[in-house]
């Protein structure tokens, strides 16, 4: 797990330098740079490394191959050695035991389509010395980040998009990013919160023709949400293909030659996956849990009870919630556009001690997506039947419901206004009530639609494409590779194996979902190796109290930083509208702490970056 950097926009060696430093948390263990000539370019490399595999200085990077070759990457192959091997027959020498090496042969061997070989996390770009191209890739799901900046002669890119802005005085604050953020949370792909920056899709590689400055880029995976791959074995078979590809999944990710370890909540995806860690490693397993010193979130109990049982050697990281609130103060120097889920503040604190420990970390992550695990699959199947009744009569209802004062039943109301069922899931996500916001626009329309409005699959499976399309790549991978890069760390998830996702996405609905009983699958595989009665309690979030601090520990930053002239800096509001949410909350007649804090977020961000950047 690194920081990469390239570009073909002229800095000096200072500024390059500076650019890397910006982002050095990435990578503390070595930052290196280098400068190529083409006939048109003057072309810069730079990568701060983390070492993983392979800690001598001969695995530093930039990375040269058999000469024609440089590289920067970011990430893990983690069936590097296979590829290896495969190479190795074909011919192919090796001086060093990375992955980052094995990429460049593969990419030798088999061109562009050497990204169908990998099995990891990944962002990468080679500059191809022989073709005078750079070729690039972003993993499957989206683990990693890839920014770029392409004005049709230039190209640079980055892990994190402070390092291209750093400098660059051709960037502009996108109004269109800054109104899909206030609607999701976080700025959705391909978007960045500057007009001329974008990100590269999931599943995505690109080319960049050195010779005409030319960009084009290309799919070469995505999930299957036409359905047409099916799995067509007994619900005991998929059990078995799925614990051993799972199995499989997590052995190569507890590959490492620094300390590994294994985030451990208690919930069923993180205990599977610290179950299978126990079944597959030589050496003792090392957990670890979050406890904070309130009463309202305290799982480390269950995570206790799973570590007992598997014997591994548990941690629990005592947390005091004052640490969660000294983290806001340099959020965005972490995130550095504008992120607003708040369980990013939690993930940072169990990041942070974690890494006392260990350099390693394997997750959960992706279980709720893949095997329809969230809430909010129950209520969608629920809401479905609501949304039978004749759109008319639905209004009426709707408009009688939203009198009543209990905030269901005005859920429930909004609901009811939903034309579909598609409709009615976004609004659930994003929030019913955007009257707050003065664009107009509507920025639920996203090219992800696709994977949920249509009839080639069921209802369940298709909210389930649409999150991990959208939900798990915005969301979840960019909330956890910020939060552990910002103190070192490397997360792994074995549920993002990309084999893992194409075979939940291949079985049928009720061996995920059977009445009622989600993730089904999953807990029967885990239940080979934990008591189903630990689990026997109801699935919770990671949080942390900011409903509670908004009125109190932090009702005075909130005040100044959202006062009327605060809040007439921030684009794309109603202002009064805001005022009377926020002044709900004070009051706590309404809890309207997601909003409070999406705009202190923003506020932040456009405090720190705003200058010199024209909103536009």
């Amino acid at each position: 797990m690194c920081g990469i950097y390239g570009s073909t926009v002229q800095y000096n060696e200072s500024q390059v330098k500076n650019k890397l430093a910006r982002t050095a948390f990435r990578g503390p263990d070595q930052m290196g740079w280098e400068f190529y000539k083409t006939d048109n370019y003057s072309i810069i490399f730079g990568h701060n490394r983390l070492s993983i595999i392979d800690l001598d200085a001969r695995s530093n990077q930039p990375f040269s191959y058999l000469e024609n070759i440089e590289i920067v990457f970011n990430g893990e192959i983690y069936n590097f050695q296979e590829i290896k091997d495969t190479l190795h027959k074909k011919g192919y020498a090796f001086h060093t035991t990375s992955d980052t090496e094995v990429i460049c042969a593969a990419y030798l061997e088999y061109g562009e389509d050497c990204v169908n070989h990998f099995n990891g996390m990944f962002a990468f770009v080679i500059f191809d010395k022989k073709n005078n191209t750079f070729f690039g890739a972003r993993d499957r799901l989206g683990q990693k980040p890839f920014y770029y900046y392409h004005n049709g002669k230039d190209f640079e890119f980055a892990s994190q998009i402070s390092s291209i802005q750093l400098y660059n005085e051709n960037l502009s604050i996108s109004k269109k990013s800054i109104d899909a953020y206030l609607t999701w949370e976080t700025i959705p792909d391909p978007l960045s919160i500057f007009n001329e920056v974008k990100k590269l899709l999931p599943g995505n590689s690109l080319v960049f023709d050195l010779n005409t400055g030319q960009l084009e880029t290309k799919v070469y995976w995505d999930i299957d949400h036409e359905g047409k791959n099916k799995f067509t074995g007994s619900y005991d078979e998929a059990q078995e293909e799925l614990s051993t590809t799972l199995t499989d999944a997590v052995k190569l990710r507890l590959f490492a030659d620094v300390p590994v370890g294994v985030f451990l909540s208690g919930g069923i995806d993180s205990s599977l996956i610290a179950a299978l860690a126990t079944t597959t490693s030589a050496a003792k397993v090392k957990t670890f849990s979050v406890k904070f010193n309130d009463k309202g979130f305290d799982e480390s109990i269950y995570a206790q009870q799973v570590a007992n049982h598997l014997k591994t050697d548990h941690n629990v990281i005592e947390c005091n919630y004052n640490e969660g609130i000294d983290l806001i103060e340099n959020f965005s120097h972490y995130y550095d556009e504008p992120f607003a889920d708040s369980s990013a503040i939690p993930s940072m604190l169990l990041a942070k001690h974690t890494r006392k420990q260990v350099t390693v970390a394997l997750s959960g992550d992706a279980g709720d997506e893949s095997f329809i695990g969230y809430h909010r699959y129950n209520w969608i199947k629920k809401g479905s039947k609501i949304l039978q009744i004749p759109y008319g009569i639905r209004l009426v209802i709707s408009k009688l419901m939203s009198i009543a004062p209990h905030y269901r039943l005005k859920i429930i109301s909004e609901i009811m206004k939903s034309k579909n069922i598609g409709q009615a899931y976004i609004d659930a996500i994003t929030g019913h009530d955007l009257s707050w916001i003065s664009s107009g626009s509507d920025f639920k329309n996203t090219e992800e639609l696709k994977y949920l409005i249509h009839n080639n699959k069921n209802l369940l499976e298709r909210v389930s494409d649409y999150d991990i399309k959208t939900y798990l790549n915005w969301d979840i991978n960019t909330k956890v590779d910020r939060a552990t890069m910002a103190y070192s760390l490397e997360a792994r998830a074995p549920l993002m194996d990309y084999r893992v996702v194409e075979l939940a996405r291949a079985f049928p609905t009720e061996f995920k979902y059977y009445k009622g009983n989600q993730k089904r699958i999953l807990k029967d595989v885990l239940y080979k190796h934990v008591p189903k009665a630990i689990f026997d309690r109801p699935k919770a979030g990671f949080t942390m109290p900011f409903e509670k601090w908004f009125r109190e520990d932090l009702k005075e930053f909130v005040l100044s930083e959202l006062n009327e002239n605060g809040l007439q800096q921030i684009p794309g509001i109603d202002v009064k509208n805001v005022q009377g949410k926020i002044d709900q909350h004070l009051k706590g007649t309404w809890n309207h702490y997601p909003l409070i804090w999406k705009l202190l977020v923003l506020k932040q961000w456009l405090n720190k970056n705003s200058e010199g950047h024209a909103i536009r």
